[in-house]
């Protein structure tokens, strides 16, 4: 059902006034769409269970998405069920229906909910979609019982409930609390005031810190390379292909170039690294302060 230019009165309209299908035309209908790909069969078969789909959308409006959104992503959960129906199980088409149609729709508030991803698994949706059912009923049982829930105690028994942990449960309600603000909103109602994203604080690295870090890369550099000045012409190309290269090179490429075994190229690799640590033990000792 194409849903450009109608309204939400309008789609419902059209949807009870389509026809209302017996078992036997249903089963036909989806045995000539699985069999024969018909597409008049599958259309009419849809059509009938459009009600059915506006009907279940019609209760995700409290999450705020437009309601011909809704019905779209329901219509689109109606055709995936009717893609995978098998009429030869003995089951009706709108029993199988309504959990492809509910999960798009749910699908659907999930990701356009917040900006930042609310959840993916099926505890996950279950928490977004029943915590605050189940808070409640959880409050009213306690009340009748004469207790008083701390907020910690509260989100103890949701999560049990839910099959969720803790930190879940306040995180989804952290999400539940509002919708995303925009960082560049200011704080307060003056056009000068400052704005949410000046109240971040800067992870880049701050100018001392990038001083420090200068000082010791020119101090550790300074000490590798007198190190290296004590290897022989073959360890210390070894050691710079081998470890000072971005791409360091393999024992095996170094092997065939030098005209040695994998094997050899290792043993003079370690004995190369060997002489560089006696080297910076004794000439640099405070090398260990940055290991």
């Amino acid at each position: 059902m194409a849903l450009d230019g109608y309204s939400d009165q309008g789609l419902s309209r059209q949807a009870r006034k389509a026809e209302l299908l017996d078992a036997e035309t249903e089963a036909a209908l989806a045995r000539a769409w699985r069999d024969q790909r018909d597409e008049a069969a599958l259309h009419r078969l849809i059509q009938a269970y459009m009600r059915l789909a506006i009907s279940m959308a019609a209760k995700f409006r409290r999450y705020g998405a437009p309601m011909n959104d809704l019905i779209q992503e329901a219509s689109l959960g109606l055709m995936k069920a009717a893609d995978k129906f098998d009429p030869d199980r003995g089951v009706r088409f709108s029993t199988y229906a309504v959990w492809w149609i509910k999960a798009s729709i749910q699908d659907h508030v999930m990701r356009n909910w917040s900006l930042v991803r609310t959840g993916s698994t099926s505890a996950q949706k279950s928490l977004f979609f029943n915590l605050r059912r189940v808070q409640a009923r959880i409050e009213r049982a306690a009340a009748q019982e004469g207790e008083r829930l701390t907020p910690e105690s509260l989100r103890a028994r949701v999560a049990a409930e839910l099959g969720v942990t803790i930190t879940e449960v306040a995180t989804m309600e952290g999400r539940l609390a509002g919708m995303d603000f925009s960082l560049n909103a200011t704080q307060s109602t003056e056009e000068e005031g400052r704005e949410w994203i000046d109240a971040l604080e800067d992870e880049s690295e701050q100018a001392a810190e990038q001083v420090a870090a200068a000082h010791d890369h020119d101090l550790l550099r300074g000490w590798l390379t007198r190190a290296l000045a004590g290897l022989n012409d073959r360890e210390r190309y070894i050691v710079t292909e081998r470890k000072l290269r971005e791409d360091g090179r393999t024992l095996e490429s170094l092997g065939e170039e030098l005209g040695l075994s994998k094997e050899r190229v290792r043993q003079v690799e370690a004995a190369a690294f060997a002489k560089l640590r006696r080297k910076l033990e004794v000439e640099a000792p405070e090398v260990q302060l940055f290991l």
